[in-house]
């Protein structure tokens, strides 16, 4: 059950983050806004990634951020077949191309496999941290480690629509699920190659788009509007 909040200083706040703004450059921007230092968000989005953000402003709230942390979410992926990028979206380089180009019926049987537990190894490009290290961090010293794959489950695969090169789908998924390994997974198995080329996050748990404020429309006198408090589960 959500409290709606008028006039305090702590909550928590349903952003959509447009494309090429970081999420810490959204948080900057939050803090300037309301001149809380302590805010935090439930789960990154890439750059190139637009969508929904969970922040929590206050200190109150980030006490209270595990909570959503953890939730499920869903995307929307294009996915662009016939090139691989070493980090498995449009901004990494082209490590190899494919001339082979596949039928939606390929698709849909090829997806099959990729639905409910399975284990998924994660991106080397990517904020995972190994003794320390950010991933992204070492990959770009082209230094590679051993990853271990992580238990994640993917509920839901749809495909809203396909024109090769690009497959537009809506994924349903456990936290901690990479939709860049998926896509690269995904190419892999249709043997054509796969790069994420677009991505909006849709759902955190119950929270939707819906209910979500542009960075763009908050201001100093207006942004206490837009917060709501949940009590921990």
């Amino acid at each position: 059950m959500l409290n709606f909040l008028e006039k305090k200083n702590f909550g928590f706040m349903l952003v959509d983050k447009p494309v090429g703004p970081t999420s810490h450059w959204v948080v900057g921007r939050l803090r300037r806004i309301t001149g809380i230092r302590k805010i935090g968000h439930a789960g990154t989005l890439d750059p190139f990634a637009s969508g929904l953000l969970l922040l929590a402003i206050g200190r109150e709230a980030t006490r209270e951020i595990n909570q959503f942390v953890k939730l499920d979410k869903e995307y929307i992926a294009d996915i662009f077949f016939g090139a691989e990028t070493d980090t498995y979206d449009r901004e990494g380089k082209i490590t190899r191309n494919y001339d082979s180009i596949v039928s939606r019926s390929e698709i849909e049987e090829v997806l099959k496999n990729f639905l409910g537990c399975q284990k998924q190894l994660p991106p080397m490009f990517s904020a995972k941290k190994i003794n320390g290290k950010k991933l992204y961090e070492l990959a770009r010293k082209n230094i590679e480690v051993e990853r271990q794959p992580a238990d994640i489950k993917i509920y839901e695969l749809e495909i809203l629509d396909y024109s090769w090169p690009i497959l537009k789908l809506r994924v349903a998924c456990s936290s901690g699920t990479y939709i860049r390994s998926l896509a690269f997974d995904i190419g892999r198995k249709l043997n054509c190659g796969a790069h994420l080329q677009e991505l909006r996050r849709t759902r955190i748990g119950h929270f939707g788009l819906g209910g979500a404020v542009s960075i763009d429309e908050l201001d100093e006198n207006n942004w206490q509007e837009h917060l709501f408090y949940k009590k921990a589960m």
